[in-house]
C-alpha cells in the first residue's frame, strides 16, 4: 500500500483513544455506495480509511453500502474493487455488503419498537415537509402517531415487511426528541417502504433501512473502532451515537465505534456530484464513466493519470477539519513531475503541414539520434529518419509572424530538433489560400544542430519524415466545466450550463513516430513540445493528452 498521508487531527484523536484503551486494535472501513464509479473525491476517503489503519497497525474493511437499491448495480461493485486495487489498496478477506445485515437491521429495529424507542408513523412525504409537522427552530416537530402502542407498531412494521402497504404509506421512526435543535434527532425515519428489486437480494425485501440507522449497526457488527467520514455527516454524529448506544448489540468498549469527520476534497473546475456525473453518462455528453474528461478514477486512468500521481496529490492536500478549494493545477503538477522523469520522449505533429527540403536528395534517408528521455540518460537514444519531405506543426509556421516569433517564417532560419537548420524560401498555397507546402533549404553542415559559422538561430521545432510516420488521432482534453468553484453555482443554473465547449479537441490525421504503432494501451509518452499523452484503452491509434508540458492555465 502506498504511503500517502502525514500526521493529522484524526490520528491525534486515535492516539488519545489508544492511551485510554491500549489494547484496542484500530479497525476502519471504506463504505462506497455502488450506484456509480469512484471519483477522485473518493480517493481521499480511501487514503484516510486505509492509511489510518496502516498507520496504527490495524485493518480496513471494504463494505458496499447497498441499502438504497434504486441505482445500485453489480457493474459498479466490480468497478469500485478494480479502482481500489489500482490505487494499491487491499481489503484482504474483509469484503462485505450493507445488505448482508438486512436481517439483523430488521431484528434490531423490532427491538427498538419493543423498548418504546421507535414507532410506525403515517405522515406522508409532503406532510414531513409541512411546517405544521416538521417544526422549526422555535417550534418542535409533531407526529400524531408518536404515542402509537408498541403492539400496534410491531404489527404494522411486520406487515410493512410483508408488502401489505404501498410506498409512502408508513415509515418507521426512531423516538428521540421532536424539539431537538438538531433536526437529525427529531424522530428521524429509520425504515421506509420501497418496491425496487435489489441487485443482490432481489425482491426479498420491500422495506429498507436508512443509512443513518444501518451504518452504525454495520460498523458495530464488523468491530469497526473508528468510522471516518466526510464533514457533512458531523450533524448526523449524535444520531450515529444514539443508534450505537440503543440497539441491542455487544459493545466491547464503551463509546465505540467512534465517528470522526474530515473535510471532503473540492477541486477547481471539477464537479464531484455523482448525480451530475451519472447525468453526463446517461445523456451522452461523455462517452461513459471512463471518459477522460470525467473526474472518475477510471476516467483519470484512461486519460493517463497514474495511481502514484493521484496519491501524491491526495497526500499534498492533507486532511483538514474545514472545507477548502484545491487548485486543479496541483493535480496536474503531480502527474507532470512524475512523467517528466519517467515518460519516453516521442515526436508527434498535431496539425501537420508539408515541408520540402529542396537541396536534400529525394532518394536519401539519413538518421539522427534523439534521446529517449533527457532526464534519464540510461533510457538511451533512438534513431529518427530524415528525408526531403517532412511534416512540421502548422503552429510552428507564420507567413506574417508576430513579434518575437522564433519559429519558421519566410526568409527565416529555424533549427529542426536534433537535425539541420533550414531556411524557408517559398510558400506554396492551395486554391483556397491555405498552405500546401513550405519549401526550404537545409544547411547541410549543421547535422549536430549548430551552424558552422557560429551564427545564432533561436528557434527549434519538431518534425517527422513524411515517409517514416504513422497517422494517429490525438485527443486534447481540457477542463470539463468552466465553473471555477462548483460551490458558487448560481441557484437558477444547472451544472450542465457550464460544460466547456472545448473540453475535448480531436486532432485527426496527426502524424507520429512509427514506433508508436506498437504502443500498449495505457502506455504514457511525452510528445515533445506538445504534452504528455497516453495510448487510449478503447480506440486504436488514439492518444489522449493527460497534461500539457507546462501550466497553460488561463
Amino acid at each position: 500500500m502506498p504511503e500517502t498521508m502525514e500526521n493529522n487531527f484524526i490520528w491525534d484523536f486515535i492516539e488519545e483513544d489508544l492511551r485510554e484503551n491500549p489494547n484496542m486494535k484500530i479497525h476502519t472501513r471504506f463504505p462506497p455506495e455502488p450506484n456509480g464509479y469512484l471519483h477522485i473525491g473518493h480517493c481521499k476517503a480511501l487514503c484516510v480509511d486505509f492509511g489510518t489503519a496502516r498507520r496504527f497497525g490495524g485493518i480496513c474493511n471494504l463494505r458496499m453500502d447497498d441499502t438504497n437499491p434504486a441505482k445500485e448495480d453489480t457493474e459498479y461493485v466490480d468497478a469500485i474493487m478494480q479502482d481500489i486495487r489500482w490505487l494499491g489498496f487491499d481489503w484482504d478477506d474483509r469484503f462485505f455488503y450493507g445488505s448482508d445485515y438486512f436481517e439483523k437491521d430488521y431484528e434490531l429495529a423490532v427491538g427498538l419498537i419493543r423498548k418504546g424507542l421507535a414507532y410506525v408513523c403515517e405522515l406522508s412525504a409532503e406532510e414531513f415537509r409541512d411546517p405544521k409537522y416538521c417544526g422549526d427552530l422555535t417550534h418542535p416537530a409533531v407526529s400524531p402517531w408518536r404515542d402509537r402502542p408498541v403492539a400496534e407498531s410491531l404489527d404494522l412494521f411486520a406487515r410493512m415487511k410483508n408488502g401489505e402497504f404501498p410506498e409512502g404509506k408508513y415509515t418507521l421512526r426512531a423516538k428521540i426528541d421532536l424539539a431537538s435543535g438538531n433536526f437529525c434527532m427529531r424522530d428521524p425515519v429509520i425504515y421506509r417502504i420501497k418496491y425496487v428489486e435489489h441487485h443482490r437480494q432481489g425482491t426479498k425485501w420491500c422495506i429498507f433501512p436508512m443509512y443513518d440507522f444501518a451504518h452504525p449497526i454495520q460498523d458495530a457488527l464488523e468491530g469497526i473502532t473508528h468510522s471516518l467520514c466526510s464533514l457533512e455527516y458531523e450533524i448526523h454524529r449524535p444520531l450515529y451515537n444514539w443508534v450505537r448506544d440503543n440497539v441491542d448489540l455487544p459493545k466491547p468498549v464503551s463509546g465505540f465505534p467512534r465517528q470522526i469527520e474530515f473535510a471532503r476534497l473540492n477541486i477547481t473546475y471539477t464537479v464531484l456530484s455523482k448525480r451530475f456525473l451519472r447525468g453526463l453518462v446517461e445523456s451522452g455528453v461523455v462517452d461513459g464513466w471512463d471518459d477522460p474528461r470525467m473526474p472518475t478514477l477510471c476516467g483519470l486512468r484512461r486519460r493517463g493519470y497514474t495511481a502514484s500521481s493521484i496519491l501524491d496529490f491526495i497526500g499534498r492536500t492533507g486532511v483538514a477539519k474545514s472545507d477548502s478549494l484545491v487548485d486543479i493545477r496541483q493535480l496536474e503538477a503531480c502527474l507532470r513531475e512524475e512523467l517528466n522523469a519517467t515518460a519516453p520522449r516521442r515526436i508527434a505533429v498535431v496539425k501537420p503541414v508539408k515541408v520540402v527540403v529542396t537541396n536534400f536528395p529525394a532518394d536519401r534517408t539519413e538518421y539522427f539520434e534523439i534521446p529517449n528521455n533527457p532526464q534519464n540518460p540510461e533510457a538511451g537514444v533512438r534513431k529518427v529518419a530524415f528525408t526531403s519531405e517532412l511534416w512540421i506543426d502548422a503552429d510552428d509556421f507564420a507567413e506574417v509572424p508576430p513579434p518575437k516569433f522564433f519559429r519558421m517564417k519566410p526568409d527565416g532560419e529555424v533549427r529542426l530538433m536534433g537535425a539541420y537548420i533550414v531556411r524557408c524560401n517559398e510558400v506554396v498555397k492551395n486554391a483556397d489560400g491555405s498552405v500546401s507546402e513550405i519549401r526550404c533549404t537545409a544547411d547541410l553542415e549543421t547535422g549536430n544542430g549548430m551552424p558552422a559559422d557560429g551564427r545564432k538561430v533561436k528557434g527549434t521545432i519538431h518534425w517527422l519524415s513524411a515517409a517514416h510516420c504513422i497517422d494517429v488521432t490525438l485527443c486534447l482534453y481540457n477542463n470539463l466545466t468552466t465553473l471555477e468553484n462548483p460551490a458558487n453555482k448560481p441557484s437558477d443554473k444547472d451544472y450542465t450550463d457550464f460544460i466547456n465547449p472545448e473540453s475535448l479537441i480531436v486532432a485527426e490525421h496527426a502524424k507520429a513516430e512509427p514506433s508508436l504503432a506498437e504502443a500498449k494501451a495505457g502506455e504514457s509518452f511525452q510528445f515533445v513540445r506538445t504534452g504528455y499523452f497516453c495510448k487510449d484503452t478503447k480506440n486504436p491509434s488514439t492518444f489522449n493528452r493527460a497534461v500539457t508540458l507546462k501550466d497553460s492555465f488561463k
